[in-house]
This record gives C-alpha cells, structure tokens and sequence, in this order.
C-alpha cells in the first residue's frame, strides 16, 4: 500500500473511533436500568388455601431518564417449577391486610403505586403486598418470587425475591 494513502485512511479511522467513542460515553445515562435491594420478605397464611407476601425494598434510578410504574405483577415459582401469577394488594387494602394479619408485621414504608416516579439519580423505599392462591407451606417451599415493575412506556425491570 502506498504511504501517501496509508496515512489519510489511518486518519479516518481514528476519527471514526473517536466519534464512535464520543456516542457511547455520551448516551451512557440515557439507558433505563434501575438497581434493586430487597428487605427480607415476610410470609403468612391468610387462609387455608391462600397466602401473603410483603416485600420491603428500595430501588434506585441511576440514568438520566425518570422511571414511571405503570404496572406491577408478582409471579411465584414454585418447588415443582409450576409458575403461580399473584394478585398485588391496593394500596388502600394494605393497612387492613397488616392489622388482620400481624403476623405480616408493621408497614415501614409506603406502598408502590402505579404513577409512582423515580427521578434521574434518585432512588426510594417502598413496599409491595402480594397475595398467591397457595397454601402457606408451598409458598415456603416455593423457589422464588418475581417482582416486576412495568414502566409506562413499556420497559420492564424485574427481580428474583428468594421466600426461604
């Protein structure tokens, strides 16, 4: 290759590393993630045939785009692998769920609503309730709980809360 058209073409490819570099670092906080630390859940037997879960966490958004709950679900996995959809309890049934059933505990922070907004580089505590159509013994041998939390505009952020 001749050395008068090695250079410029040497050149051109570090420019375009560069604007390649200058992209990626430059949209970094521009992905929605959130990051998850989870409480120890609380397990209790509501009646004979169903259960509850409450869950304690704190969720933190370290992008620069706000995260709105549009929806959240709980999914049970249990021992056998079967796969139980819970109902999350509203925010409104909550303290009635807690008063009736001590053994759940107290609510230490509040309920995670949908419209509830994460701001860029915020994080906060929140609780979710959730019932399963399981006696208390499978939900203690269930494998996990998966909580997802749905943003309005589609994305999802899920995770595993270990019941044992």
């Amino acid at each position: 290759m001749d050395k008068r058209l090695l250079i410029p073409v040497l050149i051109g490819v570090a420019v375009v590393a560069i604007a390649v570099a200058f992209i990626l670092t430059g949209t970094r906080g521009a992905h929605l993630t959130l990051e998850w630390k989870l409480v120890k859940p609380r397990l209790g037997s509501l009646d004979e045939n169903s259960s509850a879960v409450v869950v304690d966490f704190r969720i933190a958004n370290p992008s620069d785009v706000r995260f709105m709950v549009g929806d959240v679900s709980a999914t049970l996995t249990k021992a056998n692998g079967e796969t139980v959809d819970g109902q999350v309890i509203a925010r409104s049934d909550v303290p009635q769920v807690l008063a009736f059933n001590r053994f759940l505990g107290n609510q230490y922070n509040p309920v995670l609503i949908i419209r509830d907004e994460i701001k860029p580089h915020d994080m906060f505590d929140r609780m979710v309730a959730v019932r399963f159509e399981v006696p208390l013994a499978d939900l203690q041998k269930a494998r996990k709980m998966t909580l997802t939390l749905r943003e309005v505009d589609g994305l999802e952020s899920s995770t595993d809360v270990a019941l044992k």
